[in-house]
This record gives C-alpha cells, sequence and structure tokens, in this order.
C-alpha cells in the first residue's frame, strides 16, 4: 500500500468535506435570503463568505454550559457520535477515477455499500444520546421524534440502496459507478429501457429520504422550535451545539455523495464520453470536477426544497414514510427482480 498517496486522499477528502460544510452554510443563508426578499450576509468578508467563519469564532468563544444532574459524558460525545459517522462514509466514496495505478478512494473495499449502510445507521446515536443526556424534556421529545423519523425512513433508505445493488450486481462502490459509466446510469434504468422507470423511482426514494435523514424541510420536526423549543440540541451550547449542526452539513454532503454515486455515473460523464480506461492526471482531475459538480446540484437542490415547501406534521411524516414510500420501495425492487429474472440475469 502506498501510504503516501492514502494520507494524501484522505487530507485532500478532509479540506474538501470541511470548506464544503461552510460554504454551503453561507450559499444557504444567501440563497434563503434571495428566496425571502432579503439581503442576506454582507459584512464579514467579501460578499460575506466569511461569515460562517466568524460564527465559528463566536461559538467556540461562548461558554460550554452542562445542565443540571445531566449525563456529562453522553453529553460531551452526543455532537461527536452525530459527526464522525458523516465524516466516515467518505472513506468508501470514490470521488474519481483512477490516476495511474491509485484509485481516488481512500479505501476500496469490495462491501463499501454495506459499510455505508452501517455508518448511516450509526448517526442516530449521536442526536439520541444527546438529547436523552441533556436531561430535558423538550430534548427528549426531539430525541424521540428523530429516532422515530430516523428509523422508519432508513427502511426505504436502505431498500433504495438495494435496488442500485441488484442492478448492478456488486457492492462494490467503485465497480457500481464503472458498470454506470459503461452501460449508463441507474437513474436512466443503467442501460436498460425496461428499468427505466424503477431508476427513476429508486432516485426520488433515495433523494427524499436523504432530506428526512438529515432532518431537512420538510421533514425536521426533530427540530421544531414551535413546539419543542429546539429539539434534541435545547441545551447544547458554544461547541456542542456548532459540532451538532456541522454534523448537519457534512451528512448532507455524504447524501449528495450517495446519490451521485449509486444513481448519477458518479465521476462519470453521461452518454458514455467518460473513458474508463484513462488514468492519467488530465482525466483524473476532470473526473473529480464531474463528481462534486454533481454533488453541488444536489446540495443547492437541498437548499431550494428546505425555503420552499413548509414543513410537515409530524403525523404525516410518519404516514408517510411507512404507507407510502416503503411499499413504493418494496414494490419497486420487485420488478426489478422479475425483470432480471426475465432477462435471465
Amino acid at each position: 500500500m502506498n501510504w503516501l498517496a492514502l494520507i494524501g486522499k484522505i487530507l485532500v477528502v478532509i479540506a474538501i468535506v470541511f470548506a464544503w460544510g461552510p460554504g454551503l452554510i453561507i450559499a444557504e443563508r444567501r440563497i434563503s435570503a434571495f428566496i425571502q426578499g432579503r439581503i442576506g450576509p454582507n459584512r464579514v468578508g467579501p460578499l460575506g463568505v466569511l461569515q460562517p467563519v466568524a460564527d465559528i469564532i463566536k461559538f467556540m468563544m461562548k461558554e460550554v454550559i452542562i445542565p443540571k444532574d445531566a449525563d456529562w459524558v453522553l453529553f460531551m460525545g452526543g455532537p461527536l457520535l452525530a459527526f464522525m459517522p458523516a465524516l466516515l462514509g467518505w472513506a468508501v466514496v470514490p470521488f474519481g477515477n483512477q490516476i495511474g495505478d491509485e484509485p481516488l478512494q481512500i479505501a476500496s473495499l469490495n462491501i463499501g455499500v454495506l459499510f455505508m449502510m452501517s455508518v448511516l445507521s450509526v448517526g442516530v446515536y449521536g442526536i439520541a444520546l444527546g438529547g436523552w443526556a441533556s436531561n430535558n424534556k423538550y430534548s427528549l421529545l426531539g430525541t424521540l421524534r428523530a429516532s422515530a423519523q430516523l428509523i422508519s425512513y432508513e427502511l426505504t433508505l436502505g431498500l433504495s440502496i438495494l435496488l442500485v445493488v441488484m442492478m448492478s450486481e456488486s457492492v462494490d462502490m467503485r465497480t457500481i459507478v464503472v458498470k454506470q459509466a459503461v452501460n449508463g446510469w441507474n437513474v436512466f434504468g443503467g442501460g436498460n429501457l425496461l428499468l427505466l422507470p424503477s431508476g427513476i423511482l429508486g432516485f426520488v426514494l433515495l433523494f427524499t429520504c436523504a432530506l428526512a435523514e438529515n432532518n431537512r424541510l420538510p421533514f425536521d420536526m426533530a427540530e421544531c422550535e414551535a413546539e419543542l423549543v429546539g429539539g434534541y440540541h435545547t441545551e447544547f451550547s458554544a461547541g456542542g451545539f456548532t459540532t451538532f449542526m456541522f454534523a448537519e452539513y457534512i451528512a448532507m454532503q455524504l447524501s449528495a455523495a450517495l446519490l451521485t454515486t449509486l444513481y448519477l455515473g458518479g465521476w462519470s460523464l453521461p452518454f458514455g464520453l467518460t473513458n474508463v480506461d484513462d488514468h492519467s492526471w488530465v482525466a483524473g482531475v476532470l473526473s473529480i470536477g464531474v463528481f462534486f459538480t454533481k454533488m453541488a446540484a444536489i446540495t443547492l437542490s437541498y437548499i431550494w426544497i428546505r425555503w420552499t415547501l413548509p414543513r410537515f406534521r409530524y403525523d404525516q411524516i410518519m404516514q408517510l414514510g411507512w404507507t407510502r414510500f416503503l411499499p413504493l420501495a418494496l414494490g419497486n425492487i420487485g420488478v426489478v427482480a422479475v425483470v432480471g429474472v426475465l432477462l435471465g440475469g
């Protein structure tokens, strides 16, 4: 193993992720201001681009307050447990084609999809432990809402990922991307017109479940100020609150990367324009640009949806997940299975 290359890839991914987070924050504040007819941040740095840096400095200077009778170990560990899974998921994301013999992926696991699903399922524990350890009834209510919502939508999310595994016949994320580059993106049926509706439906379901998993509007009932004061992070201040909020934006990036990898061809261009056997530096850098351009489009759509749609009621959220999305996902998998059998797959 080339340890120097591995360290370089880790540093590149961390740099991009940690730069993208503040970039998303300032983009969301400016876009929301535009939608609502306001100006938005414009004081710190040119066009207000340094506002997230100023916010982080302000939060770091505030006092860390631990509520009386709170479990301080879990209280301090909750934000970290919410943050780390979102960062660990990037280990198996192929963010570009190979350069020479070195794949642009931190860990090229042949069970990358299973690793990603395991990581995504752990994020709920940070929210659950942070809210429960706060010794606050509003935090507890927010924790219960968040846990029930995440577990409910994880079922459909997992089935939408399983759909890609069935279509590509692999759980290796790099193999999934290469097959899309050769045969066509999964959202377009992976080159099979019979699977076109299934690919589109799978993408829509995974996209919607990603909104619910990240507590984004219209699925942010875990943070509903009108009913829960602030939700699971009511008692958090300074670094703890910042970590929770930053973890949400890191999770947004990971969801966008997952959608890009599984359904939008990852680092490949559409219509077979990418030569997967070209491992030159130019092709590698181009593939990185293609991947993060797709990610940017998805994350911007997250922002657009948040500031356009109203919040659902909690009973509507749960009913939508259990009685609409889950049957659709199961039926979608059934269709792909039948088509696969008919085609002799």
